[in-house]
């Protein structure tokens, strides 16, 4: 079997409706996300995937992130992972997209990165350890962590610059599955909120 990659962002959070770089401040999940994650855990235990059984989990261990896993279902198999966590904003923590661009009006992240913060080579790096460890054995693996560092592992399984990442959103609470297709890295399914019309 070729390993793949669940990717499960952590529910909603006040700084994440608000558009707020979440990097590595620990702000709490909403009641919104606390219920998304319950509904995510629902649907990880349903067919076609019947709770994962032989699934290796890992989650950042940031709060948002490991109460997310650990409401889902997986709290109790899981391994805390520093590689996982968000990317550290620096001077841009805590500050929206519009706040940074009324002084940087053509700024993104995915080219020009952040002040006194990690560097795109230094997440890219951080992405690469994710994919090189989903792929080193025959197994699925799960992982909850944070919209950025879950859309840069997406832009290196595929092999692409991180600057993909700009083109492929990511929701709270959405799964998505990284494999393969006629023997190369592919996205199964991307941002998939499904389970939270329910």
């Amino acid at each position: 079997m070729a390993p793949r990659i669940l990717l499960a962002r952590h529910g909603q959070t006040e700084w994440s409706l608000s558009g707020k770089h979440t990097g590595r401040t620990d702000v709490p999940l909403l009641k919104e996300g606390r219920r998304g994650a319950e509904l995510l855990g629902e649907r990880l235990r349903r067919a076609p995937l019947y709770g994962l059984p032989g699934v290796e989990v890992r989650t950042s261990p940031l709060a948002r992130a490991r109460e997310t896993c650990e409401i889902a279902g997986f709290g109790d198999r899981v391994e805390l992972w520093d590689t996982l966590m968000e990317w550290d904003y620096g001077a841009y923590e805590g500050m929206t997209p519009e706040e940074i661009r009324t002084d940087r009006p053509d700024w993104l992240i995915w080219r020009d990165g952040v002040p006194r913060g990690e560097t795109i080579a230094e997440v890219a790096a951080r992405a690469d350890e994710v994919v090189a460890w989903a792929r080193s054995a025959d197994r699925d693996v799960l992982v909850f962590a944070h919209g950025h560092i879950l859309r840069s592992i997406g832009a290196r399984w595929l092999g692409l610059d991180l600057g993909f990442a700009a083109r492929i959103r990511l929701n709270p609470t959405s799964l998505s599955a990284l494999g393969w297709a006629y023997g190369e890295p592919a996205i199964e399914t991307w941002n998939d909120c499904g389970h939270l019309a329910a």
